[in-house]
């Protein structure tokens, strides 16, 4: 693996690519440490610690992952990636539901610059949103609960002005990071926006495994890193399994030449809907949750009970709430993103047919019944990873975010195969030995 990567970086295009990545990534995370104007860095510094050593900054976990932990610190990066990740799965949902964008998909590579220009303008629009909503919150002092905003408040004045460059230089942060992004697909290796993620997970990653020696010790500290080992290894393992469904494409001859006559297959992936399910469910969560922290003088009983059983992510009925979401979820994305009338028409379209089974509705039922009973597992799999942290915060009694969650775990591994694979296939193309022997 070692020769590998000294390969890559001899051969001078693809180490030209790795370098800008690399130049990219420490601008990214640069940028999430520059505090945004009129925020004060101290006080935020100090509400920080008050609040890790209680329970509520899990609130804000999912969001404070995305953006490398610059949510809580109130940088120009803040809101980090999270409003491209919505933008892309409303735009996902949306092209299922109109007609105009499913026929832009449809087009090929015109359509598809379209629908991604659109995703864009969806992006910002969700910026300004959450950016208002973050800078409303530090405003009031309930962006950090357990937090005094009396004695030390966020801003450092809290009038119009002030509010209104904040929520500027986060939308504009978030558009930077979108260009930042774009420009690692078109120059370098891998997909911008994963890398971009899979960066700012992995920042808040050490100090979270530190943090858990710190407040529990050596020995529980090693069985985290085992067990964290362990669903690595899990991990892996369900992200590359897939049934291969075999496809025979018939013989048949076009002016004087014969086409057809190869096998191939149509893999089907255990997880077939990735990270979404997990996203869905946890920002569907997170919203109640967040609406909770505007209604905190007069609770009625509906905010009362929110508080007691959905914001608290250490109570059973939360944890089956959460479950049961990304099992729908899983369903509900793989039913819109993998479509098997489409599929059956296609082969039959190419002549190309599944061996034992006839083409047409015979196929597609076939395809129905295969993915249905993959998706179960697969479901189960996102759904027990993303209980792992919320577990641990019972069995270890931990207040900080546990290293090794499900949604950071994933991130992790996904990203990591895909880009290997990605460097891997151009060091093929070399001729070169590659990582994955």
């Amino acid at each position: 693996m070692l020769s590998a990567f000294v390969n890559a970086f001899r051969t001078p295009d693809l180490r030209r690519k790795l370098l800008f990545v690399l130049m990219i990534i420490v601008i990214f995370r640069a940028g999430s440490q520059i505090p945004a104007p009129g925020v004060n860095v101290a006080n935020v510094e100090k509400c920080i610690d008050v609040v890790q050593e209680g329970s509520n900054a899990s609130l804000y976990s999912l969001v404070n992952l995305f953006s490398g932990g610059a949510l809580l610190q109130l940088t120009i990066f803040a809101l980090g990636i999270m409003p491209y990740i919505t933008a892309s799965i409303i735009l996902q949902l949306l092209v299922v539901v109109i007609p105009r964008l499913e026929a832009l998909k449809k087009e090929g590579q015109s359509g598809q610059t379209k629908i991604t220009q659109y995703t864009r303008y969806l992006t910002l629009g969700l910026a300004v949103l959450q950016a208002t909503g973050i800078v409303a919150l530090a405003r009031t002092g309930n962006l950090l609960q357990g937090c005094d905003s009396t004695l030390y408040p966020l801003l450092h004045s809290d009038n119009t002005k002030t509010f209104l460059v904040l929520v500027v230089t986060m939308t504009a942060g978030t558009a930077v990071i979108m260009w930042l992004g774009e420009l690692i697909t078109e120059r370098g290796v891998g997909n911008g926006m994963s890398i971009l993620i899979f960066t700012q997970v992995v920042a808040t990653f050490p100090a979270g495994l530190w943090a858990v020696k710190i407040s529990q010790g050596w020995w529980t500290f090693a069985i985290v890193v085992i067990i964290g080992l362990v669903i690595v290894a899990a991990v892996i393992f369900i992200e590359q399994a897939q049934r291969r469904i075999p496809v025979q494409y018939a013989r048949r001859m076009v002016g004087r030449k014969m086409f057809g006559g190869s096998s191939t297959y149509i893999p089907l992936k255990v997880n077939q809907a990735g990270i979404i399910p997990v996203i869905f469910a946890s920002s569907l969560l997170y919203l109640p949750a967040m609406a909770v922290q505007f209604n905190q003088e007069d609770p009625n009983q509906i905010i009362r009970w929110v508080n007691e059983y959905l914001v608290d992510q250490g109570h059973p009925i939360h944890m089956a709430a959460y479950f049961l979401l990304i099992i729908f979820f899983t369903y509900f994305y793989v039913s819109i993103t993998f479509n098997p009338q489409e599929v059956a028409d296609n082969m039959k379209k190419y002549g190309g047919f599944i061996p034992g089974i006839r083409a047409g509705k015979p196929t597609q039922d076939y395809l129905s019944y295969v993915l249905s009973r993959i998706t179960l597992p697969g479901a189960l799999y996102l759904g027990l990873i993303s209980l792992v942290p919320l577990i641990a915060f019972v069995l270890i009694d931990a207040n900080q975010n546990f290293p090794f969650g499900g949604t950071s775990i994933l991130i992790m591994v996904g990203v990591a195969l895909d880009t290997v694979k990605q460097i891997e296939s151009q060091l093929q193309q070399r001729n070169y030995e590659g990582f994955l022997r």
